[in-house]
Formats: structure tokens, C-alpha cells, sequence
């Protein structure tokens, strides 16, 4: 079941402008982004946060799930996903204690 776009636009309505979200269809699934970073995954119309030791802390009682079958385990946030101020906290928990991206390899142009 992919997610419902209007799912994924009310997720990133609940999140403060300093989350700086955007967020990108993948796969029939979407990807959240925050400040350039990967933060989350909506899959089946549920939210997945990447998992940080910050972001343990903050949630408490984690409830761990993969958002795709042979996918990590994320933390998967259920009742709070309307409380916006505390998801915008965890939003950016966990955008400052993930790694900043790696640029993408350029593609070589074959010889001719």
C-alpha cells in the first residue's frame, strides 16, 4: 500500500518552519527531509524517524519497526504524530545528530 500524499503534506504541516522540511516521493514512499538531511521515511502512511541516541532519549519507550520489509528499524512514532511541537523537537534532535550527506559521485563522461 503506498502512502497517501495528503498523509505525507499533513505530517510536514505539524512541523515548525525550523525543521526546515521538504520531502520526496521514492519508490511509492516518501522521504523527509530536514535541512538537507534524510530525517524520516513515510511508508504505508506511517511515520519512521531515523533512529539517533538523541532521539531515544527524547521518546522514552521507543516502539522500533521497520518502514519496509529488510529495511533498519526505525522509530516509529504513532499517538504524538499530531502533537507538533513535540515532533518538531524530534525532527531536529534528529537532523543535528545525523552525519552530513556525502556528495554524490559525479558520473565520468565515457572517452569518445
Amino acid at each position: 500500500m503506498a502512502t497517501d500524499p495528503d498523509f505525507v503534506k499533513f505530517v510536514a504541516d505539524q512541523l515548525e518552519e525550523r525543521c526546515g522540511i521538504s520531502y520526496r516521493m521514492m519508490f511509492g514512499e516518501y522521504a523527509l527531509y530536514s535541512n538537507g538531511k534524510v530525517v524520516a521515511l513515510v511508508c504505508n502512511n506511517q511515520l519512521f524517524i531515523k533512529p539517533t541516541e538523541a532521539g531515544r532519549s527524547y521518546i522514552g519507550d521507543v516502539i522500533e519497526s521497520p518502514p519496509y520489509p529488510g529495511a533498519k528499524p526505525s522509530f516509529l512514532v504513532q499517538d504524538q504524530i499530531e502533537d507538533g511541537e513535540w515532533l518538531s523537537e524530534l525532527i531536529v534532535l534528529t537532523e543535528q545528530h545525523l552525519p552530513v550527506p556525502k556528495p554524490k559521485a559525479r558520473k565520468k563522461k565515457p572517452k569518445r
